[in-house]
Parts: structure tokens; sequence; C-alpha cells
């Protein structure tokens, strides 16, 4: 497990699109509708993919707009805590810098939004990899796809339709987006081998900022 991350003074802010899948049925529970939220994973446990299109970025004095990070996840609702296995991709276009600074945001070092909005970072975890990978990602509304080299796809097929306001903690419960369904959510390296079709997604705006 990893220990809760020590908050570092360096200012920094991020903004811009999200887009994940995950096996559970739309709408995934871990939403909020209406600002009710759910219960448990649909299957007991949850695996998927995060991906995020940094549009506008810095930190400390670092510019990291333009690039991307991916995640790909595993939990189970009856372990103690739920703690995430994941998996961190990072621009392969970022100098060492940025994705030293990239990591540190994503991990919760730095303190600020990643505390609040990212449970990866706020509850114990176990962080398997951090890898520097071709990603490629659409986040157009209703149609979005990613990738992060050959570890992981994601396709969204369509908007799942319903009347309620729509909200997941990551990109924050403060904004509604959207629930979709994923075409295609597939994963394989040395840490998960999984396939599934017409599973759930959520796509949104992001902003962060800390510390």
């Amino acid at each position: 497990m990893t220990a809760q991350p020590q908050v570092s003074p360096t200012p920094w802010s991020l903004s811009g699109t999200y887009l994940e899948a995950c096996n559970c049925d739309a709408i995934c529970p871990c939403r909020r509708i209406d600002g009710s939220g759910g219960g448990r994973s649909t299957y007991g446990e949850c695996t998927g993919s995060l991906s995020w299109r940094i549009e506008r970025g810095m930190i400390g004095d670092l510019d990291v707009g333009g690039l991307c990070v991916v995640m790909v996840i595993w939990y189970s609702d009856d372990q103690p805590r739920s703690p995430w296995n994941w998996v961190l991709h990072l621009d392969e276009r970022a100098v060492e810098n940025q994705r030293r600074a990239l990591e540190d945001v994503y991990t919760g070092r730095l303190g600020g939004t990643a505390l609040e909005q990212f449970p990866w970072a706020f509850k114990p975890s176990n962080l398997l990899e951090v890898v520097s990978s071709r990603i490629e990602i659409d986040h157009t509304p209703g149609g979005g796809w990613f990738r992060a080299g050959r570890a992981v796809t994601v396709r969204v097929r369509e908007s799942f339709q319903h009347p309620g306001a729509v909200s997941c903690v990551i990109p924050g419960h403060h904004q509604a987006g959207r629930e979709v369904v994923a075409e295609l959510l597939e994963a394989d390296d040395q840490h998960f081998r999984f396939s599934f079709t017409g599973r759930c997604g959520y796509e949104a705006a992001f902003a962060y900022a800390g510390p």
C-alpha cells in the first residue's frame, strides 16, 4: 500500500477534458444522480481506465498544457476501504521534469484537489507502475475514444439517456457531466488483462488546483 502523500507547497493548476470507462453497468453506481449517491460496484469490483486531456496546466513554473494522462485501475468493494491498484500512463511527449511533476499531481503529493477528488490518492492504494506511453485522445462528446500504447483502449458508443444530473467525484460533484456507454474497454499488459463491451463511461470537463 502507498503511504498517504506528503503534501508539497508547489502551486499547480490543470484544466481540460476527462473520459473514463469501467466494467459497471450504466449508470455507474459510484456516480451521484441529482445529488444522491449510489452503492457497490455492479459486479462487486471495478476495473477500468481514466483519461485526461490537459488543455491548460502549470505545475510550479512548468507548462504541461497539451499533455495527456491515462490510468488503468482495479479495486474490490469487499476489501477494507477498497484500495485501488493502478498504473499511471504519462504522455511520452513530456520531458523528464514534466513527467515527474505530473506524477506528483496524480499521486497526490502536491495536495490540493487531488486529495479531495482522487480516490487512489486519499485512500490506501497500490501504484503498480508509472509508464511513459504514446497516448492518443479524442474527447468528442458522446463519441470519444482514447488509448495508451497497446496497454489500454476505450471507445464510446453513445450517450446514455437519463433525465437526471449525473456527477462523478474525479472531475468533481460540483458539476454535472454525461454518462456514456463504452463500445470497447480493453486492457492488456503485465498488470491488467480484460475486455468489455457495452459497459458504463463518463465524460466531463475538469479543473484541479493546489495546494
